[in-house]
């Protein structure tokens, strides 16, 4: 698997911007936001309505489908526009709307064959890559929270799964196991220390998917990458007021939400530090995520969905490890890296990370069942 082209000209770009400006004027293209997999951009406007959009390209080697996205998306966003028109809530909730080309199609290919695609920017709001305060935790957890209960009574069986096999645990051990045993890793101590890890955690991890599967756990709907930076703020009243990048919305477990969630939101190092000694699970943090995501969540949520909650988070922090080292081992295919050892270095922020929250057990288990 291998990263799209990087684009070739800003006239390429401005081309691609104008399908979907309309009759404004393109004043501004800026590279937005830091994701992983997509590339992103600002488009500014000369309009007093609509003062800018989003602009991406979606990475077809991940989502191969890409029009199945655009289907989930407007599906998903529409339930919930619907949803709050029905019912409206006391506080702003923003939801991000698809926008159309020229020729009223959700996405452009361009002559490259890329496939870009168009979202209305969130208005007076901002994100953070880490947590401010406490306050701001609860926040993040309560916008989780809203986006789970806004979806909560739309049929999993409504959207299409773009991203098959996207957080089920043994399924990335599989493929882990593939690429070792064609890879030769150097054997220095940061290798040994990863793959050790991984080693010992083998049969845990099919928790979730066991449970899932024994009917313990309720097939859902869920975000698929609800990091802190999807989540947007009001500048003015600081309220979390919308979820983005809806891209991995799909059939699954809302447990991998909350896990990823909690690992993105817990670690204040970051995920990208080098200091790993400085890498733990931040149980403040997590108390306040929960609590906020609770405060809505626990309309539909059951014993057995709380019970698992400490598993997911565990897991989540190990599983996206698993696949940088995977990734690493690899060749570097599959996330973007600045440098050789850049993947090997986020996997050992991430399995630092799970041993923070391995140590951390009972005190995660008594946050989620409302005990602390």
């Amino acid at each position: 698997m291998t990263q799209n082209p990087t684009i070739q000209s800003t006239s390429n770009l401005s081309t691609v911007a104008e399908q979907f400006a309309r009759s404004h004027k393109i004043t501004n293209i800026d590279a937005f936001g830091n994701g992983n997999i997509n590339d992103t951009f600002l488009v500014s406007l000369d309009s007093p309505n609509q003062k800018h959009f989003v602009l991406q390209r979606i990475n077809t080697q991940v989502f191969r489908q890409p029009e199945l996205v655009m289907q989930n998306m407007r599906a998903c966003t529409k339930h919930i526009s619907d949803r709050l028109h029905n019912h409206p809530i006391e506080r702003r909730w923003d939801v991000p709307r698809v926008l159309l080309t020229k020729d009223e199609l959700d996405g452009f290919q361009d002559a490259d064959g890329s496939f870009w695609r168009a979202i209305s920017f969130i208005a007076n709001s901002k994100s953070f890559d880490t947590l401010q305060n406490l306050e701001q935790a609860q926040e993040i957890g309560y916008a989780l929270g809203m986006f789970h209960n806004l979806i909560s009574d739309l049929p999993p069986e409504k959207l299409a799964d773009t991203l098959e096999g996207f957080h089920i645990t043994p399924l990335y051990l599989q493929q882990y196991d593939r690429v070792l045993a064609k890879a030769s890793p150097s054997q220095s101590p940061d290798v040994n220390y990863c793959l050790q890890f991984v080693s010992d955690r083998q049969n845990w991890a099919s928790i979730l998917e066991d449970a899932k599967n024994q009917g313990k756990l309720p097939l859902r709907l869920m975000h698929g990458d609800p990091k802190i930076n999807n989540v947007m703020f009001d500048v003015t009243t600081k309220k979390a007021v919308s979820i983005v990048d809806l891209d991995t919305v799909k059939p699954g477990l809302v447990h991998y939400d909350i896990g990823d969630c909690l690992r993105s939101g817990c670690n204040q190092a970051g995920e990208e530090t080098e200091d790993w000694d400085s890498v733990r699970f931040d149980t403040d943090i997590c108390r306040g995520i929960l609590q906020g995501y609770l405060s809505v969540a626990d309309a539909f949520l059951t014993p057995n969905d709380r019970a698992y909650i400490y598993d997911a988070i565990a897991l989540i922090a190990f599983e996206l490890g698993l696949r940088f080292f995977t990734d690493y081992l690899a060749g570097n295919v599959y996330f973007k890296v600045k440098h050789p050892q850049h993947n090997l270095a986020r996997a050992i922020v991430q399995f630092k990370l799970t041993e923070s929250i391995e140590s951390q057990e009972t005190i995660i288990r008594a946050i989620a069942q409302d005990k602390q």
